[in-house]
């Protein structure tokens, strides 16, 4: 098990991001959250095993209108007992 801190930078507010995050999330069984920051990046923390969180990342960028053009990735502190993934 392990979390991480992302942060997206490109076209990815206001193209389904979060949508699809969280759905691949939901099908992969992974938790977290996932937010449309001021600047117009998302941040987003996902925990889970590393296998599934390559192919939640996957998913992201196969998404129609999303363009990811730099990904920003930190190990953080897992959080016991979460059992969703949410859009904040």
């Amino acid at each position: 098990m392990i979390r991480y801190h992302f942060r997206f930078i490109g076209r990815v507010q206001g193209v389904g991001f979060r949508w699809t995050a969280t759905r691949a999330a939901d099908m992969l069984g992974l938790t977290g959250w996932v937010y449309n920051a001021w600047d117009g990046s998302v941040e987003m923390e996902v925990q889970g095993d590393e296998e599934s969180i390559k192919e939640m990342l996957k998913a992201i960028d196969r998404g129609r209108f999303i363009q990811i053009d730099e990904i920003e990735k930190k190990e953080v502190p897992i959080v016991e007992d979460e059992r969703y993934f949410d859009v904040k």
